[in-house]
């Protein structure tokens, strides 16, 4: 078996040289053959000559020019492993290596992919609190079962890490993304350090904008091959609304009042475009959909 570790890394020279001593010699240990990726991404602090001083024979240093997130270096990373398992890790140290064996046993034991659970995560408080909303608004919103989906700590089969395609904030979804291709995921406990050196990136912002890709991932795991029930459900909605506002509004007029100048009149007018807008917009969605699958197989991702 061949294990290739991709380990993102942003301005991570004071925390990734001891994270490597202990790596290497743990995969060594547990396969034939290794590779530790750590792509650069676009750090400031001499991250990448940090790596290559230590003079590891079976680690590669992959540099973005610019800081382009995490998803696009796990995207680069994964393109040039080439292990029959893939490890993610983060670069900040907190990750065990020893725990790599009970994320390969859970491999062995019929998944294909697998993540890290942080059971006693070891983070201050501003981190721990948003990040469990955050993984209990994605187990209910996705009907993936997880406890801790954005741990960088996962183990996964190379059609795994092949089938995914990551941008914007998608790495924190990548047990959705697996789940919904139809692979096995599933969590083990594992050890989670405290953050010995640097500091941390994370921040309020990315919290938002990890919320915000909830909502992509929901369309493309659920509407993707039906768009037109998630814009004429919407559009439904709307244009009930609407004509029940414009139904009060011609009663009332009927009897006599004037509704020239009522709100609800208004109101109800932009319900019912919005809904043709709606319904509208999900027929010409189910018409991509349509033309990409009339192409022949070899052609549809060009």
């Amino acid at each position: 078996m061949q294990i290739s570790v991709v380990i993102p890394a942003f301005d991570e020279a004071e925390s990734l040289p001891d994270l490597l001593r202990r790596l290497v010699p743990e995969l060594a240990s547990i396969a034939s053959s290794s590779e530790v990726i750590v792509v650069d991404d676009g750090s400031r602090d001499g991250t990448a000559d940090a790596v290559l001083a230590l003079g590891l024979p079976t680690v590669a240093v992959e540099r973005l020019r610019v800081n382009r997130g995490k998803s696009e270096a796990l995207r680069t990373g994964l393109a040039i492993a080439k292990g029959d398992v893939i490890v993610l890790m983060d670069a900040d140290g907190q990750d065990d290596p020893a725990e790599l064996q009970h994320l390969i046993a859970a491999l062995d034991g019929g998944l294909d992919l697998v993540t890290g659970r942080r059971a006693h995560r070891n983070d201050r408080a501003a981190k721990r609190l948003p990040s469990r909303l955050y993984n209990w608004t994605t187990a209910r919103v996705t009907g993936v079962p997880g406890r801790d989906f954005n741990s960088g700590f996962k183990a996964m089969r190379r059609d795994v890490a092949r089938d995914l395609d990551l941008y914007g904030e998608l790495h924190r979804y990548i047990p959705v993304l697996a789940h919904w291709a139809g692979y096995r995921t599933g969590e083990v406990d594992v050890t989670h350090h405290p953050r010995v050196e640097g500091q941390s990136k994370f921040g309020a912002e990315r919290f938002w904008r990890g919320m915000l890709d909830l909502v992509t991932v929901k369309f493309l795991t659920t509407y993707t091959g039906r768009p037109f029930h998630l814009f004429g459900g919407l559009a439904a909605v709307s244009g009930l609304a609407g004509s029940a506002l414009l139904t009060w509004m011609l009663v009332l007029r009927i009897s006599g009042e004037t509704v020239g100048s009522r709100p609800a009149l208004t109101t109800g007018v932009l319900l019912v475009v919005v809904a043709v807008q709606l319904g509208s917009l999900g027929l010409i969605a189910e018409l991509l959909v349509h033309l990409r699958r009339a192409r022949p197989p070899d052609e549809r991702d060009r």
